[in-house]
């Protein structure tokens, strides 16, 4: 018996689902409505139902926040920003006993398998499940392009594309006014985004976390390029760049309370475009 015979008989398939959920979590990112509808189209083409989870996480814990998708729920969906399911940093892994909650709701609500789409964070949540026994499909979606057993994550050639087109922007401005620019990138913990958007933009240096950098590195670089008649520089540094000399401003932000859910704290409080 086909999957979509057996779901319309209302029967459990080898693959034991016939009502699939679908999240979306962490930062919004190009590209999150193309892959709902993707989930979407071929679950319908098998005869799934689909279960849309409302603002990532956060709508699988208390009461929950979930609606039933349908082939016009994802018609029209795929030039839209943003995510039609909303998203949320919300981490069930904070909570007591958060997992087994959104396992239990899932399962009360008749879910049977759920596909997270998002991040390192919202991926180490489905993995948290799956490790439970909860059947998870996870869909790597991140800028930062961080997630391993993939070589291009959701939205991470979007955002290459605008540091690309910023690049180009700012090389007649820098010329003309004989400056040093700085353009600061997504990147946490990889340089991706910033190696990739800086080589095709012609960046004159690009500074990665994977290799820390020195400020005095940086000013012999430029004065070198001056020395050779070259009166203006772009650089492009990724948000998580290490340097001693931002140290005292990296541990401040450390100390503060400006973290998010997972933890994470708020790169824009050291100053790396400063």
């Amino acid at each position: 018996m086909s999957p979509r015979a057996a779901a319309s008989q209302g029967k459990r398939t080898t693959l034991g689902v016939v009502r699939i959920g679908v999240l979306t979590g962490g930062g919004d990112a190009p590209g999150l409505n193309a892959a709902i509808r993707g989930v979407a189209r071929r679950a319908f083409q098998q005869g799934f139902q689909v279960t849309g989870i409302k603002n990532g996480w956060a709508g699988l814990l208390g009461a929950g926040d979930m609606e039933d998708l349908t082939p016009a729920s994802v018609r029209g969906i795929l030039p839209l920003g943003g995510t039609i399911l909303g998203t949320s940093r919300t981490n069930p892994l904070k909570e007591k006993g958060g997992v087994q909650q959104v396992i239990g709701l899932l399962r009360g609500s008749g879910v049977d398998g759920l596909v997270a789409i998002g991040g390192d964070d919202t991926l180490s949540v489905a993995a948290a499940m799956s490790e439970a026994d909860y059947p998870v499909v996870g869909v790597p979606k991140t800028i930062d392009n961080d997630l391993s057993v993939t070589e291009f994550c959701i939205g991470f050639d979007t955002a290459v594309g605008v540091v690309v087109e910023a690049l180009d922007r700012l090389h007649t401005t820098a010329s003309a006014h004989h400056r040093v620019m700085v353009v600061e990138v997504m990147g946490r913990d990889t340089g991706w985004v910033a190696m990739v958007g800086g080589l095709a933009g012609g960046a004159d240096m690009i500074i990665i976390p994977e290799f820390p950098a020195e400020l005095e590195a940086v000013v012999e670089h430029l004065h070198h390029r001056r020395g050779e008649g070259k009166d203006f520089s772009i650089i492009v540094v990724a948000e998580g760049m290490k340097m001693r000399a931002l140290e005292p401003a990296m541990a401040v932000a450390a100390a503060s309370e400006k973290r998010d859910a997972f933890g994470h704290v708020q790169l824009a409080k050291q100053g790396v475009g400063d």
